[in-house]
């Protein structure tokens, strides 16, 4: 597995700063929540995942340029 820069996690980190909402669009993962489930970012790790905590109550991390989601705006409703 090859790691994203220190320049590339510093981006990330300026782009999904802790309490971001996120809504999950595609994870190919077994563990993965359903599409569409809203999430709240805790951070984002020296590896590049997005830390999320899942209103399902999961904690799976994001992986920028794998897994598919997007920012919603404006609290709960995406």
């Amino acid at each position: 597995m090859k790691f994203p820069s220190r320049e590339r996690i510093a981006v990330l980190r300026r782009m999904y700063p802790k309490g971001t909402m996120v809504q999950l669009l595609l994870m190919e993962d077994a563990q993965a929540p359903p599409p569409g489930t809203l999430g709240e970012v805790q951070g984002v790790d020296d590896a590049g995942q997005i830390l999320v905590h899942w209103r399902t109550g999961s904690s799976l991390n994001l992986l920028p340029g794998v897994d598919s989601f997007r920012i919603v705006r404006g609290g709960s409703n995406p």
